[in-house]
């Protein structure tokens, strides 16, 4: 019986099946994650896991400090980014030029939904990352990251919301769980269209999370490896999600580009970095 591999997948309709066990002969021991996010460190820091779900921003940021991570050209959550950055409805922004010196609020400095809405905002409104005052909450999932100057820690046990909504904060970017609060309000006064523009701009929706394998595993069976993308390949069959190195070759360049444009990497990356230890059958 082949070995079983720890796994660690988030909770989509195109997992449902890898998650019930539909493995075919690939053994998978899935780890309970309810939140997907909370398997980046472990998996960057530990290698707790021999196949992960990760983030785009985290991924670039581990290769580029040199962690024992392969990807796999395979995407497990791609979206529009814009609806998840929130103002008050009553407050001094109006639009997304009007953030340059204001006080924004993220989780941590490089969440992978902050790394986007920073290079639009740059790209589209001239709003640079350094012309705003970032509030964070949390470390990176790469330990040896410190956030940049233009970057601050809230209190301990400060709550993102709260201050956004008593004008500690001007703005703050929020996850898949926006808040339902009638006194917030979208800081792109067209998430639609701004969504539209960022397509037409680049040509693909931003992609928030790919997979991973250890570089152990890739170095020792690359034949599972092999297994492994294709049963992710499998399972995004009918999706609109990017698949395969060509597929993914612009959202990798341009989360290159933003990234080590706002501080996150060490170091300029070029794209073909990010597939080194892939087995060359997976293309």
């Amino acid at each position: 019986m082949a070995e079983t591999l720890r796994a660690a997948i988030g909770r989509y309709k195109h997992t449902a099946a890898l998650l019930a066990g539909e493995t075919g002969d690939l053994p998978l021991d899935l780890a309970e994650m309810p939140v997907i996010s909370r398997a980046f460190a472990p998996m960057v820091r530990e290698q707790r896991f021999d196949v992960s779900e990760m983030a785009i921003a985290t991924f670039l940021m581990a290769k580029a400090w040199g962690k024992p991570l392969v990807l796999l050209p395979v995407t497990m959550a791609a979206r529009f980014q814009e609806a998840a950055l929130l103002c008050r409805a009553g407050g001094p922004v109006k639009g997304p030029a009007d953030l340059a010196g204001k006080r924004v609020g993220v989780r941590a400095y490089s969440q992978t939904t902050g790394m986007w809405l920073r290079g639009t905002l740059a790209d589209r409104h001239g709003v640079r990352a350094e012309d705003v005052q970032w509030v964070t909450f949390e470390d990176a999932h790469v330990a040896e990251y410190q956030d940049p100057p233009w970057a601050t820690r809230a209190a301990k046990g400060a709550d993102m919301l709260a201050m956004l909504k008593s004008d500690e904060l001007d703005a703050a970017i929020f996850g898949n769980d926006l808040p339902a609060d009638p006194a917030l309000r979208p800081v792109f006064p067209d998430v639609q269209a701004a969504g539209r523009d960022f397509l037409a701009a680049h040509g693909f929706v931003p992609v928030n999370h790919l997979v991973v394998v250890t570089r152990a595993l890739a170095d020792s069976r690359p034949e599972v490896v092999e297994r492994i993308a294709g049963l992710f390949r499998n399972a995004l069959e009918g999706t609109t999600l990017p698949v395969g190195r060509a597929a993914l070759a612009p959202a990798l360049a341009l989360a290159i580009r933003y990234c080590h444009a706002q501080g996150l990497l060490p170091r300029a990356m070029e794209v073909d970095e990010a597939w080194e230890g892939l087995p060359p059958a997976i293309a």
